[in-house]
């Protein structure tokens, strides 16, 4: 069967993102460390994929993300709407975008140079009426939104550039000229609504109640304990993560012109980064925050819960989880094992700070009961 020839299929790798979980390891853990019911949680969810595999797998799960494009995302896919719903407020945004004419002139040339005004048009009448927090309809069509805004000529709703990273606007203006690349002439209602139309022709995930919560871990986890202290949840079988890894890559400047679609400055300026953890560089935060949230994480699972971390094997980041995992959960076994990359995911970031090829590798941590 194709891969996609499934609900699950056509939804589960939805939107690129750093360092993301292959959906297949994920199915593996959580089919080798729990059993139906169970409940698996993912203190840093990224795009959602160890939550989506726990409920494709008839598990309860529940993540946590401060970066909202991982929350978009994540819950495009976990929380379906109807595809009607979703064209619907497509209709509407299209409607919209002519009042939105006038205010692409006062953005910077970089706009004008990655889109035509239509599209412009588009997506500022998107950015200001989609309400992604709240609505499950406007959330999947932001998600489908941010997917495309960027990428390769007439695949893209924008001029020439990577999917999976915006480059600095002043780099991109500079290219596009040298090149004389102008944006594509797309219509952007009947670009989207095509892809609408292939992420549901094999129909939409079924509603599992699972979630990934938007906001800081380790306030999320004390609700979550709380929660459970009430009777409303039950304690974690299972933790499948990868926390952040340390001095590597600044999401946000990855990923600038997304979090503008998502109200963010027209700008990839420094200043707004660390609200969404920035690069991590201090070792001594990056240890402390791994710390605190490990601890949290203790408070809701079970006694005999597994932990499963995939990390980056260089330093400081190995030794900081491995560190936070053993004083989190002082009386687990501790199992480590390395996964070399295969050549197709030694991306830039494995690439950055001179790290030796032997180092192109992750690690797998596993924490069972002594």
């Amino acid at each position: 069967m194709s891969k996609y020839s499934t609900p699950a299929g056509r939804w589960k790798g939805i939107g690129p993102y750093y360092a993301m979980f292959p959906a297949d390891f994920a199915d593996k853990v959580i089919l080798d460390h729990t059993k139906r019911g169970d409940a698996v949680l993912d203190p840093f969810a990224g795009r959602g994929t160890a939550v989506f595999s726990a409920a494709s797998n008839g598990r309860a799960g529940v993540g946590i993300e401060l970066n909202p494009l991982g929350y978009v995302y994540s819950n495009a896919k976990l929380r379906p709407a109807a595809f009607s719903a979703v064209q619907r407020r497509l209709e509407s945004i299209a409607d919209y975008a002519s009042r939105y004419r006038s205010a692409t002139r006062s953005l910077p040339e970089f706009f004008h140079l990655c889109f035509t005004q239509k599209v412009l048009s588009f997506l500022l009448s998107a950015r200001a009426n989609l309400d992604w927090r709240q609505s499950n309809a406007d959330r999947i069509l932001m998600a489908i939104i941010l997917v495309n805004l960027h990428g390769k000529r007439e695949q893209a709703l924008s001029n020439q550039m990577r999917q999976t990273a915006s480059m600095s606007p002043d780099y991109c203006v500079r290219w596009w000229r040298e090149k004389g690349l102008t944006p594509p002439d797309i219509d952007p209602v009947a670009y989207t609504n095509k892809r609408l139309a292939w992420r549901y022709a094999k129909g939409a995930p079924a509603e599992t109640g699972a979630s990934v919560r938007l906001g800081d871990n380790r306030k999320a986890l004390s609700k979550i304990s709380a929660e459970i202290t009430q009777g409303k949840r039950q304690p974690f079988n299972l933790m499948l993560t990868s926390p952040p890894y340390c001095n590597v890559t600044s999401y946000y400047q990855d990923q600038w012109l997304r979090f503008w679609m998502l109200g963010e400055p027209e700008s990839p300026s420094g200043s707004h980064s660390n609200k969404y953890g920035g690069k991590f560089a201090s070792p001594q935060a990056h240890k402390r925050l791994l710390i605190e949230a490990f601890s949290k994480c203790a408070a809701v699972l079970k006694e005999d819960a597994a932990i499963y971390v995939r990390t980056d094997r260089r330093e400081p980041t190995f030794s900081n989880t491995l560190d936070a995992l053993k004083i989190a959960f002082p009386d687990k076994r501790i199992e480590t094992q390395e996964k070399p990359l295969p050549d197709k995911r030694k991306t830039k970031a494995y690439s950055r700070g001179g790290a030796p090829k032997q180092r192109n590798c992750e690690v797998d941590i596993l924490m069972t009961a002594g």
